[in-house]
């Protein structure tokens, strides 16, 4: 069988295409909602302290808690886990509009609701990652992962600027119940879904430890974990990097920085698309797709001006998205079934729970030598990550050794 495919071969499967149309309104709707709590806060404090307070809090549950969310996703059917956790989502939401309604959205209760939507997330969001592979056959994974990928950076576009078209013409107030309406498709979707494979597992004992082995044992699922915790820890902190660039390094302003914003999403679309194509991944795609991104970086880091650094930019994004990609559908298509919740809770903790942490720390590196510093920091992370995953020793063929033991497909 061929390497490469259409990118959009997962829509074939009809149980996805239900789950693709949940996501895209869904998605949008949790970035609008972003945007509004960030204005709500604002109006009601002035303060932006009290917005970072508001926007960080959320991230301390999966920070603390996040591998655990496994446990649950491999115990418990994961469509009707997956019902539960976006009803919980969008009463939260609907929560936030009636406090917001009622004049009694005062900043303690918003930070409330965040922490609980923390909460929330800790299984939900492994659940999602686990529920993918039993919409579509193992040999279109990378498609399923690579759409999702392109609904939530297309919706970090879409969400904000609908945010912001509401907030002008009717209020923030509005924007919560629009995102609270918006899991009604995802929970209809999950409602008419029939996996193809078993969405139910039986977890092995050990919990996190048990799986934290069983990934430390196959390098297969290993070499991409790694990656992603240096890479994540470093250098997916755009948020925190590119207000600053483009003040400070830059002299603009918020059109300066919106500008900078687009192009990454832009080119993490094109990226996700791409890898969409490959129907098998390979270790070499992976060193390939982290040195580029490293580059790229660096190109921006170095970038005398605003049109030099967007089209770096665009290849930054490109680069991060399709390694972003790549490496879940390598973790899924090489965790077997009973494991899989608890592997992709890994995942998600490398990826997204370390945020905080490395918020941090690229904030202080920013002050320290500014945004080009931090940039580059966030290159040489992903410079380092591709060499040393291009110095593991391979099995004896090194084009497969990603891909050297069958798929472990779900059952049918």
């Amino acid at each position: 069988m061929g390497s490469r495919g259409n990118s959009f071969r997962a829509l074939r499967s009809v149980p996805f295409r239900w789950y693709f149309a949940g996501q895209v309104a869904s998605a949008s709707g949790t970035f609008l909602q972003q945007t509004a709590v960030g204005w709500l806060v604002l109006q009601l404090t002035g303060s932006a302290s009290a917005l970072g307070l508001v926007l960080a809090v959320g991230g301390l549950p999966p920070l603390l808690f996040g591998p655990w969310g496994g446990n649950i996703a491999d115990r418990f059917d994961l469509r009707r886990l997956l019902i539960v956790t976006q009803a919980l989502n969008g009463l939260l939401a609907a929560v936030l509009w009636v406090l917001a309604t009622s004049g009694h959205a005062e900043v303690p209760l918003v930070v409330a609701v965040s922490v609980l939507g923390g909460v929330v997330g800790i299984v939900d969001s492994p659940a999602r990652q686990a529920f993918v592979g039993s919409l579509v056959p193992p040999e279109d994974l990378s498609s399923a992962v690579s759409l999702n990928g392109v609904v939530m950076n297309t919706a970090r576009v879409v969400g904000p600027a609908l945010a912001g078209v509401l907030i002008v013409a009717v209020g923030v107030i509005p924007c919560f119940l629009v995102n609270a309406i918006s899991y009604l498709a995802v929970i209809a979707a999950l409602l008419v879904i029939k996996p193809l494979g078993v969405a139910r597992r039986t977890a092995k004992a050990g919990g996190v430890a048990d799986a934290i082995r069983y990934a430390r044992g196959r390098e297969q699922v290993l070499v991409p974990l790694a990656m992603m915790s240096l890479i994540g820890l470093l250098a997916f902190n755009f948020s925190v990097v590119l207000p600053v660039l483009a003040k400070q390094t830059f002299h603009g302003d918020g059109g300066t920085y919106g500008l900078l914003s687009t192009v990454l999403s832009v080119g993490s679309i094109a990226g996700s698309l791409g890898i969409g194509l490959i129907k098998h991944p390979r270790r070499v795609y992976l060193v390939r797709t982290a040195f580029v991104f490293g580059l790229a970086m660096a190109a921006v880091a170095l970038s005398p001006g605003v049109l030099t650094a967007s089209i770096a930019l665009l290849v930054t994004g490109a680069a991060a998205f399709a390694f972003t990609t790549l490496a879940s559908t390598t973790i899924q298509l090489h965790t077997a079934p009973e494991y899989r919740g608890r592997v992709m809770a890994l995942w998600v903790f490398v990826y997204i729970g370390t945020t905080p942490i490395g918020s941090v720390l690229t904030g202080w590196i920013s002050g320290w030598g500014g945004p080009r510093a931090a940039l580059l920091a966030g290159a040489a992370a992903c410079l380092v990550a591709a060499l040393a995953a291009f110095r593991v020793k391979t099995p004896p063929h090194p084009d497969t050794a990603l891909h050297d033991v069958p798929t472990l497909a779900p059952a049918r």
